[in-house]
């Protein structure tokens, strides 16, 4: 079986004209490692955000006295050509939330803000960063420096989860968990938005036809519960609006996996344990299953990669590796496309 992920880096690797990512935190060395993988790779052009000082003692831990290789480049917001166009992009976009041109050049010198506007003003084609930056600020500067796409309900997001056939057996291949770093308590109409949203993200991503399961303790109304209902009228939702794709729920997690087990508790449904995108009921469920998943099942995980935004902008785990670094890029190029 090929690796998804493998699949994902020939993807990008094949993208003509080679995309530019930006990596927000330049400085740390996980994400230096995992652009010039990167750029080893031929995935994309990186530039890499920080003092240059720093940068450079980081990429001589890596390469030694090796010429910086071509296509990887080290900008500092604060010196940057750009600094003062991007911060003029800043303002116009915050000035409605009272930020004036003193502010606008100030908080351009963010690396978050400035990585975020180079995407938005077509001087990058994506950027990632969360490798020291919480969730909650690498999303919040994505928000109000990129925006949401006009046709998207809401900006959520979701990890690409990769299980190998030595561990996992028939059951090796590229699944979805959603949404597992952004919205916390989902209403209908988000969670709506959600599964929409992962199962698009799925077909764009892994190249297959994606099979929704909207999980939950219950499984088509085994339990009854004020929580089940918002699932059963999300589902109902999502269907009216996307009747071509294949969504159900409620469903447990074992009847949307496995199909012995699907076969006895949900005998007539549309998932017979074959559901390739999971969609939780809450942040704080999707959350501790996707480390779960990683520390104890020995998954791949890969993001929050969010969804729904006008331009790509990812986000790390502050537990990742120089490998998931490399591999969010790719999975930012692909978004780009």
């Amino acid at each position: 079986m090929i690796d998804p992920l493998d699949l994902i880096r020939d993807r990008a690797r094949d993208t003509r004209p080679s995309r530019h990512i930006v990596l927000a935190e330049g400085e740390d060395p996980r994400v230096v490692e995992g652009g010039l993988l990167a750029v080893r790779d031929k995935l994309a052009k990186i530039t890499l955000l920080g003092d240059e000082a720093a940068v450079g003692e980081q990429l001589r831990a890596q390469i030694g006295d090796a010429p910086t290789p071509e296509g990887l480049a080290v900008i500092n917001p604060r010196t940057s050509e750009h600094k003062g166009a991007l911060a003029d992009a800043l303002f116009e976009r915050r000035k409605h939330k009272g930020v004036d041109r003193a502010r606008a050049a100030r908080d351009i010198l963010e690396p978050l803000n400035f990585a975020a506007l180079m995407v938005r003003t077509g001087l990058a084609d994506g950027t990632v960063a969360g490798a020291v930056a919480t969730t909650a600020e690498t999303v919040r500067a994505a928000l109000q420096m990129i925006g949401k796409h006009t046709e998207a309900g809401a900006v959520s997001s979701f990890f690409l989860m990769v299980l190998d056939p030595l561990r996992h057996g028939h059951k090796a291949g590229a699944y979805i968990f959603s949404d597992a770093g952004l919205t916390i308590e989902p209403s209908i109409e988000e969670l709506s938005g959600i599964v929409q949203a992962s199962a698009d993200s799925f077909s764009l991503l892994v190249g297959e036809v994606p099979r929704v399961a909207m999980l939950s303790f219950s499984t088509l109304g085994s339990a009854n519960h004020p929580s089940i209902d918002k699932i059963v009228a999300a589902r109902d939702l999502a269907r009216s609006a996307r009747p071509d794709l294949t969504i159900e729920g409620e469903l447990q997690f074992d009847a949307a996996f496995v199909p012995t087990v699907a076969a006895s508790k949900a005998p007539g449904s549309a998932i017979q344990g074959d559901a390739n995108v999971f969609v939780f009921p809450s942040l704080e469920a999707a959350n501790i299953a996707y480390k779960i998943a990683q520390r104890i099942g020995a998954a791949t995980a890969i993001g929050p990669i969010l969804q729904g935004l006008d331009r790509p902008a990812n986000d790390l785990s502050r537990g990742c590796t120089a490998e998931d670094v490399r591999d969010l890029i790719a999975v930012t190029v692909v978004q780009a496309g």
